[in-house]
């Protein structure tokens, strides 16, 4: 991952964990009522993807125990990882893109309600992401990829392939010459599909097809007995590549904020209509793009209050995690959008700038939700980025800045945080050192694991472990002396 140059090294921030009787008092333990969203608490896990489902997108045991860890620790909600709105291949990530999936989601929804005693709301986030390709060795692309034009035929003497020949014979600092900055891009790092290639039928389609499927994706959802869904609108994916600065789309869907908010509107719209009316809709963006000419936070601003007034019942903010600045991938990998300076800011770790990565996202989700309050909306507003003391949760709900505060790298590192801190058990918290440890696992598709995990040795813990049989599969158990 990037990290600012130079760098200060930062400690996790102190705390003094409250009492039982504080916490009962607390904002952050206390319910939330509002349309909707009903939550027993203003803890929240949001969405992690874990890497334990099959290959065809189901529910493995290991997804069931990767859950129903952090539902013993009871938090007002649970989201369900990133889960593919399509039918189609796309890794051991959950899939909801027919109805065969609906039986492992159910048996993921009892076993929620089962260990968090029927405490904890149970969210699935439901996403659409576009083509990308791995790094090409260069051979392969000229020979297999690279679409021939004019251009090249113009610049280059020869036959169809005695062009490929040539241009695979080329030092790299010659490409420039011989190719457009796109095909350079797919060159240096993959091949990667955007909303705006509207010569594209199946890209120019995309609002067309995209309510169809996020609405019978949500149907699913309810089906299998979920609280609700969360449509993921953040990060590298299509539906945030809809809402960016950068979508400049002439069809009436990019371009102006008007344009570019058209399609997520469209696509609540179709989901709200699909659903009962109980039915949670919620909804995660980007509060910053982090990228040059990226949608900024008064941006967000301007989309949350929009989303709010069409109905949206909460908001969840995250920031960066863009394709735009991320690293050149090692040929045969994919490029992964956390490992740039957006990337940065939606993880940031403890070698941060004088900044620090402890609350970076607290100014522009502050301003969402001013906005839309402003529109006259109480929509819930879900806050998170480097939160892991209680007093950092507690001091941002007083402020104004959240109505729930969210955890998710804190609750990785202890599953049994928030159920500590009802105990007024806060000192036997594992407190996550912020060095991304997990998203480096994440990163080469490895199942995600916290190191805290392993240096811990519990007697008679039968935890399940990686098939290296090096690192443990949940965290360690936990149970109080007394409750």
């Amino acid at each position: 991952m990037w990290h600012p140059q130079p760098f200060v090294k930062h400690e996790i921030p102190a705390t003094r964990p409250p009492t039982a009787d504080a916490a009962a008092r607390s904002l952050w333990f206390n319910p939330l009522r509002v349309g909707r969203l009903d939550l027993a608490e203003r803890t929240w896990v949001p969405a992690m993807v874990p890497w334990r489902a099959t290959e065809d997108g189901l529910v493995t045991p290991e997804v069931l125990a990767w859950y129903e860890r952090f539902a013993r620790g009871q938090p007002g909600a649970l989201v369900v990882e990133a889960t593919g709105i399509r039918d189609i291949p796309s890794g051991p990530l959950l899939r909801i893109g027919d109805d065969r999936f609906i039986p492992g989601l159910a048996e993921l929804v009892r076993t929620v309600r089962r260990s968090s005693n029927g405490r904890t709301r149970l969210f699935i986030q439901i996403i659409d992401f576009l083509r990308i390709r791995r790094r090409p060795e260069p051979a392969r692309y000229f020979g297999e990829f690279l679409k021939l034009t004019d251009r090249h035929r113009a610049l280059l003497p020869g036959s169809d392939s005695e062009i490929r020949e040539s241009l695979a014979r080329l030092p790299e600092e010659a490409w420039p010459r011989y190719l457009s900055e796109r095909e350079q891009e797919s060159l240096r790092f993959g091949e990667r599909e955007r909303v705006t290639d509207t010569e594209l039928p199946h890209i120019r389609d995309l609002p067309k097809v995209l309510p169809g499927l996020f609405a019978g994706a949500a149907r699913r959802a309810e089906a299998a007995g979920l609280d609700g869904v969360e449509l993921h609108f953040a990060h590298a994916y299509t539906m945030a590549s809809f809402l960016s600065s950068l979508n400049r789309r002439e069809d009436g869907y990019g371009g102006s904020r008007e344009n570019r908010v058209r399609l997520p509107l469209e696509v609540y719209r179709a989901v709200r209509a699909a659903v009962d009316d109980r039915f949670v809709v919620g909804c995660r963006f980007l509060a910053e793009e982090c990228i040059e000419g990226g949608g900024t936070a008064e941006d967000a601003a301007w989309f949350g209050a929009e989303l709010a007034r069409a109905g949206v019942d909460y908001l969840s903010l995250s920031r960066g995690g863009k394709f735009e600045d991320a690293k050149q991938p090692r040929i045969g990998w994919a490029r992964y959008p956390y490992t740039g300076p957006s990337g940065y800011e939606c993880m940031p770790t403890v070698r941060s700038d004088d900044r620090g990565p402890f609350g970076r996202n607290v100014p522009a989700t502050g301003a969402v939700r001013e906005a839309v309050r402003a529109a006259g909306c109480r929509t819930p507003i879900v806050l998170s980025g480097g939160i892991s003391t209680f007093e950092q949760a507690e001091a941002l709900l007083h402020e104004g800045a959240a109505d729930v505060v969210a955890s998710a790298r804190q609750s990785l590192a202890d599953p049994d945080w928030f159920r500590k801190l009802r105990l007024g058990l806060g000192d036997e918290v594992r407190r996550c050192v912020f060095t991304n440890y997990c998203e480096g696992l994440d990163q080469v598709h490895k199942p995600v694991t916290c190191k805290l995990w392993d240096h811990l040795d519990i007697e008679g813990d039968e935890s399940p472990r990686t098939a290296d049989g090096r690192r443990r599969m949940v965290a360690p158990p936990w149970e109080p002396a007394s409750e």
